[in-house]
């Protein structure tokens, strides 16, 4: 294999662009063509990519976001989009791409393996609800990043003697909910995973804590729950506690990716590009149990992920 390319798609993540630096240098090293496609799967319908080499990822590796670009492509998922990346990959001799991204890029990468260009998916995506993997890039710093906001609100909450309810993202999945919401002792957390009685798991609990002399609280709400504003007007009105709603949003993609975010990174598009050089593709890369092994895009596609229900009691055990 002799000329392969590399891009991101989805949702951007901090770690895409370590993943992106380890790719680029692992394919050169190892006297490949790498081939960096901006913007996604539209980048490679319209052909919009340039050549890398040791070079274009200099001073990366601490950056957010990423350098090649993301975007979501509708257009790739008909035939004819499918077509019009196949017809690029044949000008330029693309054998094989590294695509880092969720589900939905992975889906698209299958699609081309099964059209002849080996392709392997690295999991980037700060919701970590990639069922075949640990931890993804970016989730790690999502949380960190979404546990100082949290304090820095818990501040002013504190001396307003307030209720803050704050949603973090995660419309389908409640990891960064429920992780960041242990670590900053949230009163409560609520997650699309469980289903939950607003007056059981919000009121009570806070009425509960008022007994015991505590007079500030946090609500950590999943994206996927939605209503923070209305909830705000509930808990004020029927506890008679000052409340705000806080939406995070966008912040929390954002910054420059942890430590183990980047570590983590840089071994998957390293392997990634292993498996390249093997002639194999149709693959998923994954952290497993502090290990980074590859799965079939097929078997990943079609694992599920749980939420740990014993950390979810444990969460809310300790935070009376």
């Amino acid at each position: 294999m002799r000329t392969i390319g590399v891009l991101t798609s989805g949702g951007d993540a901090p770690g895409m662009n370590a993943a992106i630096r380890a790719v680029v240098r692992t394919g050169v090293q190892n006297g490949m063509r790498v081939m960096g496609i901006r913007r996604g799967y539209n980048g490679l319908m319209s052909g919009d990519m340039f050549e890398m080499n040791l070079r274009s990822v200099s001073d990366i590796i601490h950056r957010g976001g990423t350098m090649l670009y993301t975007a979501r492509s509708p257009e790739f998922k008909t035939e004819e989009g499918l077509q019009k990346a196949m017809d690029v990959c044949k000008q330029v001799g693309m054998e094989g791409i590294v695509v880092i991204g969720g589900d939905g890029s992975f889906r698209g990468a299958r699609d081309l393996s099964l059209r002849g260009v080996n392709c392997v998916g690295i999991p980037g995506t700060i919701d970590n609800d990639i069922a075949c993997c640990d931890y993804t890039i970016g989730y790690d710093t999502a949380m960190n990043t979404i546990m100082e906001m949290v304090d820095r609100v818990r501040d002013t909450t504190e001396s307003h003697d307030r209720c803050s309810v704050i949603e973090v993202m995660g419309r389908r999945a409640g990891y960064l909910a429920l992780h960041a919401g242990i670590a900053v002792g949230a009163t409560s957390i609520l997650i699309p995973e469980v289903e939950f009685d607003f007056q059981r798991d919000v009121i009570d609990r806070m009425r509960k804590t008022q007994q015991t002399d505590k007079k500030h609280f946090i609500i950590v709400v999943a994206e996927g729950i939605g209503g923070v504003a209305e909830m705000a007007e509930q808990i004020e009105a029927q506890t008679g506690v000052e409340t705000r709603a806080t939406v995070l949003g966008h912040v929390q993609r954002g910054g420059s990716p942890t430590v183990r975010d980047r570590v983590n990174a840089s071994k998957m598009g390293n392997y990634a590009v292993k498996l390249l050089l093997d002639g194999i593709g149709n693959r998923v890369v994954a952290s497993s149990k502090g290990e980074i092994v590859d799965y079939d895009i097929y078997e990943a596609l079609n694992m599920t992920k749980h939420i740990n229900m014993d950390v979810y009691k444990m969460a809310h055990e300790i935070s009376i």
